[in-house]
């Protein structure tokens, strides 16, 4: 049930700074909190504004399991991008977004109305989900929040992005004086920026659409929280600088001006839940800069530029970047990397990456015609920077349009940087498995003996089902690298292979 606000109230409750940037068409709701110890299905839906704009090429219904009354959900209208590897140019396609929240079990019913279903797939393809398809009509079942793509025909681009969140758990009333809120309705500010104060958290409902860039800046304790939506926003989604404790939950970010979160000399982050769409060039998902303590979860992010990219020194940002951890999500980069680390640092007083941890991830695709742009996996070290102590654990593949899976090498890439990068060291990837067509060979690349690559280890790499290792059955004379394939020339020192079972026999020696 929803209850109206009064202009005049929300924007008491919004506060001094919400009220002075000029919000508009504010409104509230009170969509219900899950109760952790209610266990009976309960099923949150919201309205898309109707100033924000549709795609027609999906119906979704969804109902609690098994006999809820169906729902019908609003769909969004992301946009993608594909690059002309000719012309340098960009295709910009429209794709379908739809989200709600449950409790329990719920079944969802997904129509695709321009016809002609010949194949379903839903991905993540870990996720085993196989629909049950009646001509152009598909069913599926959900016991736990998932974010999935339902593909018709191969199209990866007229697809629809489904969001199945869990209920939360605390939806804050909007007279809290600290919380910044915003109810259904689209809302701007006069200069495009929504500025956070320390101890406020934004809360944007499921039906609510920002068209600012929400910005945390010398400030602590504060958040951004909710299910709606940034959309256009004119410097990135979320920008978090100079800043400590601060959270990102799963609001969506449509069509940025930039990237989806920024960090920069920021510590004690947590994004979880996010979701990401872009189609514009330089439209990252999530970078780091300089920062420390950063945990990102569950997010979503289908981008039009790197996924996830882990930096030291540029623009105003310097120092080290250290903890960090990206685990329990998907990522879909229709140009350059899904996880890219190392590219920009500090040759005057060169920096470290260490302490990062990748883990139970979803590479859906990867497409990057320039080679060195490529890898769903990237170490790229440059700028005298040096990447250590990483950690790859649990990361599935899919097949993907053009790349390489895993691409290490010390960088001097004139473009961006004006030293060579000092080295990448003690990297161990274990459960890396890909599924698709042959890869391109992957690239393991020192600079010289100065720089080198050191102490790579893979556990239970495995290829197309087959488990890589140096022990593996193949002629004396191959290098154990052949069989991916992957080239790791002269300045790749220690560099090892295993299977799972000859990981823990070391362990235990």
């Amino acid at each position: 049930m929803n209850t109206p606000l009064s202009r005049r109230t929300a924007l008491q409750a919004a506060g001094a700074t919400v009220l002075a940037a000029g919000l508009t068409s504010m409104t509230a709701t009170t969509a219900g909190a899950a109760d952790g110890a209610d266990a009976a299905p309960k099923l949150v839906t919201y309205p898309r504004p109707s100033a924000m704009p549709a795609n027609t090429s999906f119906k979704v219904r969804v109902r609690t399991a098994p006999d809820g009354e169906w729902q019908t959900l609003d769909i969004w209208r992301p946009q993608l991008s594909e690059i002309n590897p000719t012309t340098g140019g960009s295709k910009t396609y429209n794709s379908s977004l739809a989200y709600f929240d449950f409790q329990g079990s719920v079944e969802i019913e997904v129509t695709y109305l321009k016809g002609g279903t010949t194949k379903a797939r839903v991905r993540p393809d870990s996720y085993g989900i196989k629909p049950e398809v009646l001509g152009d009509t598909l069913r599926l079942t959900l016991d736990q929040p998932r974010n999935i793509v339902v593909q018709i025909n191969d199209d990866i681009f007229d697809c629809l992005h489904l969001f199945a969140r869990t209920i939360e758990k605390k939806v804050p009333k909007p007279d809290d004086p600290n919380v910044l809120y915003y109810g259904p309705g689209v809302h701007t500010t006069a200069d495009g920026y929504l500025t956070v104060p320390s101890g406020k958290t934004v809360y944007l409902d499921g039906g609510a659409v920002l068209k600012a860039t929400v910005l945390f800046r010398n400030v602590e304790h504060a958040g951004l929280a909710g299910r709606g939506v940034l959309a256009g926003t004119v410097d990135g989604g979320v920008l978090i600088e100079n800043s400590r404790n601060i959270s990102v939950g799963a609001v969506t970010v449509l069509n940025p001006n930039g990237y989806a979160v920024k960090l920069g000399e920021a510590t004690g982050v947590t994004i979880k839940g996010l979701g990401s769409f872009s189609s514009k060039g330089w439209g990252d998902g999530i970078d780091v800069f300089c920062s420390s303590n950063v945990v990102i979860d569950g997010v979503f992010m289908r981008n039009s530029d790197d996924c996830i990219a882990l930096y030291t020194h540029r623009w105003e940002y310097y120092g080290d970047t250290t903890n960090i951890t990206v685990r329990n999500s998907t990522l879909w980069a229709d140009v350059a990397h899904p996880i890219n680390v190392g590219t920009h640092g500090n040759t005057d007083n060169p920096e470290a990456l260490k302490n990062l941890t990748f883990k139970n991830l979803d590479i859906c695709d990867h497409r990057e015609p320039q080679m060195g742009y490529q890898g769903c996996i990237a170490l790229n070290p440059g700028d005298s920077n040096l990447i250590k102590n990483v950690k790859v654990d649990d990361v599935r593949v899919e097949d993907f349009r053009w790349g390489q899976l895993v691409h290490m090498r010390i960088a001097y890439n004139t473009k961006y940087n004006t030293s060579v990068g000092r080295g990448i060291q003690n990297v161990y990837i274990k459960d890396l498995s890909y599924t698709g067509k042959p890869l391109a060979t992957c690239l393991l690349l020192g600079y010289d003996a100065k720089h080198p690559i050191k102490d790579v280890t893979f556990e239970n790499l495995v290829i197309n089902g087959k488990v890589i290792a140096d022990s593996m059955k193949k002629p004396g004379w191959y290098l154990t690298t052949d069989t991916i394939p992957m080239h790791a020339n002269e300045h790749v020192l220690n560099l090892k292979f295993l299977t799972t079972a000859e990981a823990e026999a070391a362990a235990a020696s």
